[in-house]
Parts: structure tokens; C-alpha cells; sequence
């Protein structure tokens, strides 16, 4: 790997950008500003693996991107016994997405990590999340100087682990994939998606509860990737 690697793509969310915080204290921000009176603690218990799960449906082209902004919030107020009108989930929906990228805290050793491995490579980003507010994530949080490339499903036209994504990203990047590879935490969208299209891969597993495969390369911290490229 150390020998051949030209070129990382790097997932965002959960991966480089702590999704979970930032998400956390944006609902914690649009509650107060809207007088949801929930415990946020309770709601996010029942959101954060919804918000997985539609996810992956959406990615997998079974639910619309209008039909996951609104079940994602109509289901966990459902959960926990607080009514709430469609108008008001399409407030907090686009008040959600608007205030996202405010927030901008990254996994520990992200800097460290990126400052270290653009001396040596052509670092991009491939990502599944809304156009709208990736690159905003990107710009606020200070990871934009350090790639070239960013390159979002919604300006493919298809999601990870699509291989037209990965193709398109190798078109755009001037990369063969025999000298690229892919890290990211989701098993199925970034790691089998770029080893289908026979890029390398680093999976990132920070969670406990990630499903991981014994045969592919894991790492626990992002500086933990410095042992391998």
C-alpha cells in the first residue's frame, strides 16, 4: 500500500466530520429556537438509528430525499409521545439543514492526519450527503484546503457503493483506482463499494457497534492510518 497509493478519497460524515456532535447540538439549537419542549436526549435515542436506517434506504434508491428529511423527524416525535404538525417538521427539517454546518467539530487526529498524508498524496473527498450543505461542512470546519476534489452523490447522480460513483470520481481525479483508495466508516456504501470498483480501502470503525469484516483493513482512530499509508 505504502508503495503504490497516489490518490485517498476520503468519506465525510462519520468519518473526518463527527456527524453524531454536530447533529446533537444543531437539534439542540433549533429546539430552543422553535419551543420544542423535549428531552433531547430521549428523542435522539430513537433518531440516531432512524436517521441510519433511512440512510441506507435512501442510498439504495427505496425512499426520496423530501420523504427522509421528513421521516427521520416525524418518527422519533411519534416515539416518544410529542405531536407535532407537518408544518412544523418542515421548519425544523430546513432549519436543520441550514444550521448543520455550524457546528464543526471532527474526529480527534484530523488534522494531524491530513497534514501528514498531503505531503505524500492527492487527497479527495466522496460523499452521500445533501450538496447543500457538504460543502458548507467542508468550508466551516476548515477541510477544504487540504483536497482537490470533492465529489458528492447528487452531482453523480447515484450514491455509494454505486460503482458509477467511484468511476466518476476516478475520472475527475485523474486517478487509476490500482493507485487510489477509498476510506470511510460504512461498510457496505464506502469500503465494499470502492473494493467493488477495485480501489483499496481503510474502514473506520469508531463505533463499537459497526459492522465490521476481519478480512479488510480496520482502524479504530484516524491516526491510526498513518500505519498504513
Amino acid at each position: 500500500m505504502r508503495m503504490k497509493i497516489e490518490h485517498i478519497f476520503f468519506d465525510l460524515d462519520h468519518t473526518l466530520w463527527d456527524f453524531e456532535k454536530n447533529s446533537a447540538l444543531t437539534f439542540e439549537k433549533i429546539f430552543s429556537e422553535n419551543n420544542i419542549d423535549v428531552n433531547i436526549a430521549d428523542f435522539l435515542e430513537v433518531y440516531v438509528p432512524l436517521n441510519l436506517q433511512y440512510w441506507k434506504l435512501y442510498r439504495n434508491e427505496k425512499v426520496s430525499k423530501e420523504a427522509l428529511r421528513y421521516e427521520r423527524l416525524k418518527k422519533p416525535f411519534d416515539a416518544i409521545g410529542y405531536s407535532v404538525s407537518d408544518a412544523v417538521i418542515d421548519t425544523l427539517a430546513t432549519a436543520y439543514i441550514d444550521n448543520l454546518s455550524e457546528f464543526n467539530h471532527l474526529f480527534e487526529g484530523a488534522f494531524e492526519l491530513l497534514d501528514y498524508l498531503k505531503e505524500k498524496y492527492t487527497l479527495h473527498i466522496i460523499t452521500n450527503g445533501f450538496e447543500e450543505v457538504q460543502n458548507k461542512k467542508m468550508i466551516n470546519s476548515k477541510l477544504f484546503p487540504y483536497f482537490e476534489q470533492i465529489i458528492t452523490s447528487e452531482s453523480v447522480g447515484v450514491k455509494k457503493p454505486d460503482a458509477r460513483v467511484f468511476e466518476h470520481a476516478l475520472k475527475v481525479s485523474k486517478a487509476k483506482k490500482e493507485n487510489s483508495i477509498m476510506i470511510g466508516d460504512s461498510l457496505e456504501a464506502d469500503i465494499h463499494g470502492a473494493l467493488n470498483g477495485g480501489l483499496s480501502a481503510i474502514h473506520c470503525v469508531f463505533d463499537a457497534n459497526t459492522p465490521t469484516d476481519k478480512n479488510i483493513t480496520s482502524v479504530t482512530s484516524l491516526l491510526e492510518i498513518k500505519r498504513y499509508l
